[in-house]
């Protein structure tokens, strides 16, 4: 059984930070993070491939960094100067290519408000 464990959500000011982590059991091909805001469709914040190959969505670029540690099959999101709009549901999703099909797992989620 797959398993990707989330830490790191919480409550924080506008303009300040906080940092994601999802550690699986196993190694991924790719490891990312989505969010999703009440009333509003999951949506891609950003991800990267073992191979390094990082995609972030336009609205955090500049202010959020992804990052793994293959060792402990561990993906790190640095999240900078939070915005209110920042403020959903992260949920960390890993692929793994499996022996007849693509493998895609997700975690619980963990919850990020910005506010004042």
């Amino acid at each position: 059984q797959v398993q990707l464990v989330e830490s790191g959500g919480g409550l924080v000011q506008p303009g300040g930070s906080l940092r994601l982590s999802c550690a699986a059991s196993i190694s991924m091909l790719s490891m990312g993070w989505y969010r999703q805001a009440p009333g509003k469709q999951r949506e891609l914040v950003a991800s990267i491939t073992s191979g390094r190959l990082i995609n972030y969505a336009d609205c955090v670029k500049g202010r959020f960094t992804i990052t793994r540690d293959d060792a402990k099959n561990t993906v790190y999101l640095q999240m900078n100067s939070l915005k209110p709009e920042d403020t959903a549901v992260y949920y960390c999703n890993a692929k793994k290519i499996l022996p007849t099909h693509m493998g895609y797992y997700w975690g619980q989620g963990t919850q990020v408000t910005v506010s004042s």
